[in-house]
């Protein structure tokens, strides 16, 4: 009996369910939009130490912020946060995610070490709207044993953030018929909640071929991150074990 349960206990442990050990973790994001209403670029995302603070509402946009808000691509985003934290695993879920879409990626991730989750994602059409966290220590993804302490993050009209960085304007606009995205006039202000200025977009046709009619209001779910650990097929295969042992013991 005694080395049943000895034998028991050395598999749980191997196979990481008693011992914190890196997973593969499934990232799936959806957009909740409405129909024709906005779309959002790539997610990009941080697994983390809770140390990288890319903003700071009320305050000026810096580059890693601003990479992300005005074009989706976090150029400035990456090499920020890996400078602020080279431990923290990086990496994007997606494309242009539609209204009603949804997409999913895998990530090797150590919760002893990232146990914090930073992401940001632009919004779009437009020319600096996004969402994001902006307390790195927001979201602890993982508990001190390991084990995934969040199944899900959910993003509300109230949650989108303006950049205060480039000035509404639908010719400067990402994601429409007709804009540059290249081309952008400052406007000088601050980070802050803001959803209703969206509607300034509305009418216009989209990258997709939709015309926008952007309606959202305050409670309006938009977006929703999903996470689930997907167990190794050698740890499955020790708990299998592990249970037959234990059947055995019992006959």
């Amino acid at each position: 009996m005694k080395l049943s349960k000895i034998v028991v206990l050395g598999l749980l442990a191997s196979s990481g369910l008693a011992i914190a050990q890196p997973v593969q973790l499934r990232v799936t994001v959806q957009n909740l939009a409405p129909a024709n209403d906005i779309s959002f670029a790539p997610l990009l995302v941080g697994f983390n130490n809770g140390t990288f603070d890319s903003f700071n509402v009320g305050e000026t946009a810096t580059a890693p912020i601003i990479s992300i808000a005005e074009g989706g691509s976090g150029v400035d985003w990456f090499p920020a946060f890996a400078t602020a934290d080279p431990s923290a695993t990086l990496g994007s879920v997606g494309g242009a995610l539609l209204p009603g879409a949804s997409a999913s990626n895998t990530f090797t991730v150590d919760p002893s070490v990232n146990r914090f989750f930073t992401f940001g994602s632009m919004v779009i059409p437009s020319n600096d709207y996004f969402i994001g966290n902006d307390s790195p220590t927001r979201y602890m993804l993982f508990n001190a044993l390991g084990q995934l302490n969040i199944s899900s993050i959910s993003q509300f009209g109230r949650d989108i953030w303006d950049n205060g960085s480039e000035t509404t304007d639908p010719l400067n606009a990402a994601f429409l018929v007709g804009g540059n995205n290249d081309l952008r006039t400052p406007e000088n202000g601050v980070v802050e909640f803001d959803f209703a200025g969206l509607a300034a977009f509305n009418g216009l046709t989209t990258a997709a071929g939709y015309v926008l009619n952007s309606n959202l209001t305050a409670n309006t779910e938009v977006y929703r991150i999903t996470f689930e650990v997907i167990p190794a097929p050698s740890a499955l295969g020790l708990v299998g074990i592990a249970g037959l042992v234990a059947t055995r013991r019992r006959r």
